[in-house]
């Protein structure tokens, strides 16, 4: 169903751009302890080089409350195929609504997922300086949505190599971030993309065709579309 989406060039070119070596960092996530829990470690920062380096060995970091920084590798992992994203009949007439562009407003989608009115929101400034210098340097994209000229839904996440992981999305529409999700998982798949990482199968995602993957699996997986 994806591939029903009108793809463009240009957006499949930053999918298939260089990326930078990886940068360094203190913090080193490849001998952490897995366990038998989603949160696997405590501490570190949110530098690009602790960043890239623990994305592209599974983890991703969310506040776990009184300032610390939570390092989460769910035992059973989101991801959405990139050859079975669900589009329904409703979804297919309300996205004729919407346009779509990449990386011309990734602040402020990140903004609108950070939104404090949202329940369970917990995207604070640090993350949005972070994921921002991500983006700059080439590490993280995002998908933009639009109704008439306003932005009215997203979302974003982090690329290496052939491996996206989404981060979070937002709507001020019915239906807009399904628009978005549906038009990166098409430009993923026509960049040549492997592995779309959604971090936990929530109802909302399952109806869009994700799928857990035991961690095991999802490790190999990601190796090989991080080339690492």
């Amino acid at each position: 169903m994806s591939a029903e989406w009108p793809v463009l060039d240009e957006h499949v070119e930053r999918f298939r751009a260089p990326q930078p070596d990886r940068p360094t960092t203190d913090w080193d996530f490849s001998s952490v302890d897995w366990g038998d829990d989603d949160l696997v470690a405590i501490g570190a920062d949110l530098d690009t080089g602790t960043l890239i380096n623990a994305y592209s060995h599974g983890l991703f970091p969310m506040p776990i409350g009184r300032g610390r920084l939570g390092w989460f590798s769910p035992v059973s992992r989101g991801v959405i195929p990139l050859d079975a994203f669900h589009v329904s009949a409703s979804l297919r007439k309300s996205a004729k609504r919407f346009t779509v562009s990449f990386d011309t407003r990734f602040g402020d989608v990140m903004t609108g997922c950070a939104d404090r009115k949202r329940e369970h929101g917990w995207i604070d400034d640090e993350f949005i300086e972070a994921y921002t210098r991500l983006h700059r340097l080439g590490w993280a994209h995002s998908c933009e949505v639009y109704e008439q000229g306003e932005l009215v839904g997203g979302t974003y996440g982090v690329r290496i190599g052939r491996f996206f992981a989404g981060e979070s999305m937002f709507h001020r529409r019915t239906d807009a971030s399904k628009v978005a999700l549906w038009a990166l998982t098409a430009t993923m798949r026509a960049a040549g993309m492997s592995l779309f990482d959604v971090q936990w199968t929530t109802p909302h995602l399952a109806s869009l065709g994700a799928v857990d993957v035991p961690r095991i699996d999802y490790l190999v997986l990601l190796a090989e579309a991080s080339n690492r």
